[in-house]
């Protein structure tokens, strides 16, 4: 069942998946009917799932379910999982590699490995002041309130001497 991301409760589960790339206006229009469509059918054991999503920067989508109506399922995330990797192929964008950064530069979304990321920061090219994205929060309120921060309250800061 498909919500309003904005309506789902701070505690609802999320998912983020971050491109190497920026989607074009027209990949974006195409990635929300294909989002639309995947949501409103996705189910747990036949139950609907009360879930929504955003397309955050032309490069994160992120999607959040309301857990206290259904319960993911390990069936339910594999079907995520798969729709995920059939947007990888038609557009031909990496969304699943999590050996990958993003920051902000400016207000220019860089996307780098995390060797490249280490490396960065062994040459001050990144600080404790970078903006980072936070890719392992959890539920929507430490996406509201964790996902977009300076490098040092994030665990990039292992990085940063």
């Amino acid at each position: 069942m498909l919500v309003d991301f904005n309506t789902l409760p701070e505690e609802s589960r999320v998912w983020i998946y971050q491109a190497n790339r920026s989607f074009s206006d027209d990949e974006i229009a195409q990635l929300k009917t294909q989002l639309d469509t995947f949501i409103e059918a996705w189910t747990a054991h036949g139950k609907d799932l009360q879930a929504g999503y955003k397309i955050v920067y032309r490069r994160f989508i992120v999607i959040a379910l309301d857990q206290k109506l259904n319960v993911a399922t390990g069936c339910s995330i594999d079907s995520s999982v798969n729709f995920i990797q059939q947007i990888e192929k038609q557009y031909n964008v990496d969304l699943m590699d999590k050996m990958n950064v993003s920051y902000k530069q400016g207000e220019f979304i860089a996307y780098k490995s995390l060797v490249d990321f280490k490396k960065m920061a062994k040459q001050k090219a990144v600080s404790k002041n970078t903006i980072v994205f936070n890719n392992l929060v959890t539920n929507i309120a430490e996406f509201n309130e964790n996902w977009e921060v300076p490098a040092s309250e994030s665990w990039h800061n292992r990085f940063l001497k």
